[in-house]
Formats: C-alpha cells, sequence, structure tokens
C-alpha cells in the first residue's frame, strides 16, 4: 500500500507549475491507473496489458487499500476550488468524486462482505471471463490459461469472506435463494471443453499459432479446468450447502443487518444518485402505479374486455403467445431487434459503431435469473455487445413483451447508450467506469417508452406488454422499499407485483428474489426514466417548434453515464444553446 501511494505522489502536478483543470487532470490520470490494477481483467478488456496475467484481488483487506486511495484522491479533488474550472473539468471533478465518495462510505459497512446475490456472484462471472477479453495470438490464451490457474487463490479469498460474512450475521436470506446451487456446479458441469470456461478453444486457431501449439494449448485448458477450477467450484458448491445455507437469514429486509438502515439509505442515494428518503420513493412508487394502471385500465376496456385482469388472463391464456421452443423465441427477439435497428436514425443522430450480438442467458441461472439483460462489448478486445434472452420457462416468457423488452436491452436502450459511451471523447474512467443506475437503467425504461413514438407497440397485447414492463418498473420502487425499510414480508410483495402487473409467476418470483437479495438496486429504473421524461418535456416546452427529437437524444448521451444532477445541469446548458443557435 505504501509503494502504491509513494507511485501516486509521484505524478501529482505541483499547484506552482500548474492551473486547476490540469490539478483536476491529474488526480483523474492518477486514479484511472490506480483503477486499472485493481480491475486487471477489465484493463485487459479495454486494451491496457500491462496486467494481462492477474486477477483482482478480492479480499477485505485489498478493499480497505482501495478505500484508503480513493479517500486520497477524494481529499485531492476536494481541495481544488470550482471556480476556475472549465465546465468540462467541473463535470469530470463531480462525477469522479460522486464514485470515490460511493466506494468508500460502502466499504464502511458489513454487507460488503455479501459477495453473491441470486442476481450475480463470482463464481458465475470467473465462469464466464473469457467473453470479454481478446483472442488474437498466442499470448492472449497464454494469459488466459495463467488466469484459470490463479482462480484457487481468487476463490479462497472470496469464500473466507463469505465465511466471516455469515459469522456476523451478513447473509442472504432463506427466502431469495431457491436453486443457487444450480448456479455454481452447473456453471462447470459436463466435461471440461462443454464449459464456458474452454470457449476460447472451441473457435478457429489463429493463423499465428501453428497446430502443435494450439493442442497444446488446449490440452492445458483442459487440465486446468478440470484439475484447478472443477475442485474450487466443488468447495464453492460444499461451503454454500453445508455452511452457507442452513444459516440463511429468516427475515428478508436489509433494514434489520447491522447498520441496515443506513446502510439501505446509502444504497437508495447511490442507485438513484438523489436524496429522496425511501419514504419519498415508495409513495413516487404508489403514484406512478395509479398512473400507469389507469392506462393499462384503458387498454383493456378498448380492447373489448371488462377489466385489466381479464385482458391480462386472455392474454397469458393465449398459445399464440408462446414460442413452442427456445429457437423459435430467438427468431422473435431477432426480429424485433432487427425491426428497431432500421428505426434507429430517424430517433438518433449519432449512432454507435458496434454492433450487438444475441445470446440465450446461461441454462444453470436462467431459471433463477431475470428474463433479459445486456452485456457490453469492447472494440478494443473485438467484442460486440450482447443482448442476453432468457429462453427457460417458455410458456412464462410472452412474445407480447419481446417489443419493450427488446427496447430496453438492445436498442434504443443499453446497447445504444453503452456502446456510445465507450466512443465519446470523454477520460477513460468515465468512459469505462461510470454507470451510475439511474442513468443507464433510466435510459433503458426511457427507450421503452420511445418504442412508443416509434410505433413497436402496433397490437394491443404488444401495448399491454410496454405498460406492463413500466408498471413492473413502478412496483420495484414500492416493493424495495416495502421490504427493505417497511417490513413487508416476500408474500406481500409477490401479491403486490401479480395484482399490478402482467408479468408471469416465473418473472415475479425472480424479480422479487433479486429484489431481496441486491437491495436498492432496482430504484434506479423509475427514479432515472421519470427525470429523463421530465427533462425533454422541459426541452420541449423551452424550445417549441424549436425542439429536435434526434439532438435532444444526443445532448442526453453525450456524456455518457452521469448522476441525474449533472445531466439536469448539461440538458438545461443544451437548452440554453439551443435558444442562442436557433
Amino acid at each position: 500500500m505504501r509503494l502504491l501511494l509513494a507511485a501516486l505522489a509521484l505524478c501529482v502536478v505541483s499547484p506552482a507549475m500548474a492551473g486547476p483543470n490540469e490539478d483536476v487532470d491529474a488526480v483523474i490520470a492518477d486514479h484511472w491507473r490506480w483503477w486499472l490494477k485493481a480491475h486487471p481483467v477489465e484493463a485487459t478488456s479495454f486494451g491496457v496489458r500491462d496486467y494481462d496475467n492477474m486477477l483482482a484481488d478480492v479480499s477485505l483487506s485489498a478493499a480497505d487499500r482501495d478505500a484508503a486511495i480513493a479517500q486520497q484522491l477524494l481529499d485531492r479533488l476536494n481541495a481544488i476550488a470550482d471556480q476556475r474550472l472549465s465546465d468540462a473539468q467541473r463535470t469530470n471533478k463531480g462525477v469522479l468524486a460522486t464514485l470515490l465518495s460511493d466506494q468508500i462510505a460502502g466499504n464502511g459497512y458489513g454487507q460488503r462482505m455479501m459477495l453473491f446475490s441470486t442476481y450475480a456472484g463470482w463464481h458465475q462471472s470467473f465462469a464466464d471471463i473469457a467473453s470479454g477479453l481478446p483472442f488474437f495470438n498466442a499470448a492472449d490464451y497464454q494469459s488466459y490459461l495463467t488466469r484459470l490457474a490463479a482462480y484457487p487463490r481468487y476463490n479462497q479469498d472470496a469464500l473466507t469472506i463469505s465465511a466471516q460474512a455469515l459469522k456476523q450475521g451478513f447473509v442472504q436470506p432463506c427466502l431469495a435463494l431457491g436453486g443457487f446451487e444450480n448456479t455454481i456446479m452447473g456453471a462447470v458441469a459436463g466435461k471440461p471443453e462443454a464449459t464456458r470456461l474452454f470457449e476460447p478453444f472451441t473457435r478457429s486457431r489463429p493463423a499465428s499459432i501453428n497446430e502443435a501449439d494450439w493442442t497444446m494449448l488446449k490440452a492445458k485448458a483442459v487440465a486446468l479446468i478440470r484439475d484447478v477450477i472443477l475442485p474450487e467450484y466443488r468447495a464453492f458448491d460444499e461451503f454454500y450447502r453445508t455452511r452457507y445455507k442452513p444459516k440463511c437469514r429468516a427475515t428478508i429486509g436489509a433494514s434489520v443487518m447491522p447498520q441496515g438502515k443506513d446502510w439501505y439509505r446509502l444504497q437508495a442515494r447511490i442507485h438513484t444518485t438523489t436524496d429522496l428518503t425511501p419514504d419519498q420513493i415508495h409513495q413516487i412508487g404508489l403514484d406512478e402505479v395509479a398512473r400507469i394502471g389507469a392506462r393499462m385500465d384503458k387498454l383493456a376496456s378498448e380492447a373489448g374486455a371488462s377489466n385489466r385482469a381479464v385482458f391480462i388472463a386472455q392474454l397469458r391464456n393465449d398459445p399464440a403467445s408462446v414460442a413452442k421452443t427456445p429457437e423459435e423465441l430467438m427468431a422473435a427477439a431477432a426480429r424485433v431487434s432487427k425491426l428497431i435497428d432500421g428505426l434507429m436514425p430517424r430517433y438518433f443522430a449519432t449512432l454507435p459503431r458496434l454492433p450487438y450480438g444475441l445470446k440465450s442467458i446461461p441454462a444453470e441461472t436462467a431459471e433463477t435469473t431475470t428474463t433479459a439483460y445486456y452485456s457490453p462489448g469492447s472494440p478494443e478486445s473485438g467484442i460486440a455487445g450482447n443482448y442476453f434472452v432468457n429462453t427457460s420457462k417458455l410458456p412464462q416468457r410472452p412474445l407480447w413483451e419481446l417489443p419493450a423488452l427488446t427496447a430496453h436491452e438492445a436498442v434504443p436502450g443499453h446497447h445504444n447508450q453503452i456502446a456510445r459511451q465507450q466512443e465519446l471523447p470523454l477520460p477513460e474512467f468515465r468512459k469505462r467506469a461510470a454507470g451510475f443506475t439511474a442513468y443507464v437503467e433510466g435510459w433503458g425504461l426511457y427507450s421503452e417508452y420511445l418504442g412508443e413514438e416509434m410505433g413497436l407497440y402496433d397490437t394491443p397485447p404488444k401495448m399491454m406488454g410496454r405498460l406492463s414492463y413500466e408498471m413492473w418498473r413502478a412496483c420495484r420502487l414500492v416493493v424495495d422499499t416495502g421490504m427493505h425499510w417497511k417490513g413487508w414480508s416476500k408474500d406481500q410483495a409477490i401479491a403486490y407485483m401479480r395484482a399490478n402487473t402482467a408479468l408471469s409467476d416465473a418473472n415475479i418470483e425472480a424479480e422479487v428474489n433479486r429484489y431481496i437479495s441486491w437491495p436498492g438496486q432496482a430504484l434506479g429504473y423509475k427514479i432515472g426514466e421519470i427525470k429523463i421524461r421530465a427533462l425533454r418535456t422541459k426541452a420541449e416546452q423551452s424550445l417549441g417548434a424549436r425542439f429536435d427529437l434526434r439532438r435532444f437524444h444526443d445532448a442526453v448521451l453525450e456524456q455518457g453515464a452521469v448522476p441525474l444532477t449533472v445531466l439536469e445541469a448539461q440538458i438545461d446548458q443544451w437548452i440554453a444553446k439551443e435558444l442562442r443557435t436557433q
């Protein structure tokens, strides 16, 4: 730690030799060097090859060390007065200060030891490690094998932390853990060659690698997966089944854990980038549920149903609305994706260069996870973004949900926003490490709304799917705060979701488990979307006939992910500029 701090100190620009902008630039540069070393796998993905043989240090001592360095960087930022900074540097300073402050604050709670949820865990992240790495030559494959060989220490550090969390009561609730054990051994099931860890060796042999070396590399990968990695997954499986699961938590609310209320307030602040209290967020959710419910009732009436529940029941019981095979669901998702692709230039003046693909969610996690998600790509590593679709439990994945789902996860949602962010002329930390939930997920939900203007919901079932998805995110505000702040039970949360959305029982179960095991994250979606729609309304009213939707979208996306307060300031500046120049 002392050596790293000393190295950082050597990089400081003397105040006597540089202005305030240069001071901010120096802190940003020091932060980025440190961040890359602390996140070596991501560094490789971004094209920085200094740490190709390393995995991150997940130990608590590393977390404490990193928090101390973050505090030092934050102190340096806070010592720089804003008055003489350019607008760009003031924004850079504010974004970095927010990221550092959140990291420091989060490290002060025992919840930092909770390393897995129903949605993610270190074992699944490692099983998928190859998806974000370049594989162009022998050195790439060798460094990947070195990382595979390093997994035992990584896994043992994570297990040590989880055992400590168990002793101190920082454990996941029993009611959220159904089927979690399948995500452990499922990741390494079958022959080594059938696992995701072996996937890079199923590709065509790079021309720079001769046949004999290629055979040797593949054999070494098989041996590492079988003899080094598989035993570690078995160790986690045994720990989970014999030690963790028997002591899972009977309660579900985060607020009942040590420092739980303070920690949940922090999560609400981090994920919404606002100072809204859990009670205020709960009320916003109730208001949104009422508003969206009125639209759903009107749609049901227009479709000839006596009420919303009858219409939703008709949709759920229609055999034509369900794919018969995973391939049929994926084909339908691909068709919707290409339909939206063709509409994008009408609504966006600038589009990302990086394409996106379509994949099925891995089988071992599909049963218990969400209906879809997006995985960012990397132009430097030759990796496209990917829209992952859940092909399990087909009767509960209705086709009329696909337009809203695709708009959120692919385009104009996550792929459009994240791939554009990767290309922006911004400091690297903002392009790569800034992912504020309220902005990113707020944009995804706004994209579902934009689908109305794009004509995606051209039948009553599709429009009900769109409104149900918006209702789903409004319900999140109610049930997340309900369970973690107001003492709701899981049954109350499920009943509320079932009464207000058109989601299937399988989706509701998976979603409520996600909220239980990942407190606060679900709050960002609706809060962010409300802000983006409010800013659009403000721009439309201020500019009148001069309002250009494509230019507005560029204004929202051209600075990448930022806190909502920063986004509002940026749009206010954009409106003023539009008024001056048009």
